[in-house]
């Protein structure tokens, strides 16, 4: 059905008045849902194909070795484990939530000071000329060092284990954000900056109002890459240290030749990992400019 106009005549020559009829909003096609949809499916059916091979090849590994668990048997284990993971039986004895909160804890320590200290010493290596000549080759010096080479130094100078374990994911995480800083501010163009001396800018204004802008995806991009760096040497790092944490946990359930446990822990840190690193994913495309 189309619009109508109706037009109803006044009395005594009066004007004409348009009535106009309006229609309810049409209804979507479906074809944009089955597109959708079609999208959806095109994204789920490989990725269930990859997780039924994994399965496939643990079973046939598990068929091979007397040792080694099967998904069911695991599955069943993940049940009886998940249905208390906040238990607290002692300091050594404590589910697997209180383990990686703990761990998650270190993490964000770690994390967070090498996020004030690399994002700033990136800005001012990109900025200025003799830093970079000066810091580069020291950082091109440490960061192939192996994160757990950090270990011994950090228990050496704090004496405990818990700052130790902060301490090495600070020092690992730190150069993929001092890099990617550095880098986003050597790319801004030339033009910016010269605008920015033509207007007399301060060395504060130019950073706020210029470079902090155009560099935050490189920024992101940098916190992305060092948060996984961060979650996978906390969990080798607190098996060499200990006490409450994830990796001590699954150094812990192999004394105890729980191998069921640490098949859940392995897939507890795939997903965590996974988690952390999607949400930095996804606040870095919102701050892209790229369409």
């Amino acid at each position: 059905m189309k619009n109508r106009a109706q037009i109803v005549p006044d009395a005594e020559n009066a004007p004409a008045v348009a009535e106009v009829i309006v229609l309810p909003p049409v209804a979507p096609r479906p074809r944009r849902r089955r597109g959708r949809l079609n999208a959806l499916l095109k994204q789920l059916i490989p990725a269930c194909c990859g997780l039924l091979l994994l399965l496939v090849i643990w079973q046939i590994a598990a068929l091979s070795s007397s040792g080694f668990p099967g998904p069911l048997t695991t599955g069943e284990a993940a049940l009886k484990l998940f249905a208390h993971p906040f238990y607290n039986g002692g300091p050594n004895d404590q589910g697997i939530g209180w383990n990686v909160i703990a761990s998650l804890t270190r993490v964000a320590v770690g994390f967070g000071l090498a996020a004030l200290v690399g994002i700033p010493a990136g800005f001012l290596i990109g900025r200025f000329r003799f830093l970079a000549q000066m810091c580069n080759p020291l950082i091109a010096l440490l960061r192939p060092v192996s994160p757990l080479a950090w270990l011994p130094i950090g228990l050496l100078l704090f004496q405990r284990a818990e700052p130790a374990s902060s301490w090495t994911i600070f020092i690992c995480s730190i150069w993929p954000m001092i890099i990617n800083t550095a880098e986003g501010v050597q790319r801004i163009p030339q033009d910016y900056l010269n605008v920015a001396r033509v207007l007399k800018l301060s060395e504060w204004t130019i950073m706020r109002k210029i470079l902090f802008p155009a560099v935050l995806p490189a920024v992101l991009t940098g916190v992305r890459l060092s948060i996984g760096i961060a979650w996978l040497v906390i969990v080798a790092a607190e098996m060499l240290t200990g006490g409450l944490g994830i990796g001590f946990w699954i150094w812990n359930e192999w004394n105890n030749l729980n191998v069921e446990h640490i098949l859940i822990a392995i897939f507890v840190i795939g997903v965590v990992g996974l988690l952390l690193e999607q949400g930095l994913m996804l606040l870095a495309r919102r701050f892209s400019w790229e369409k």
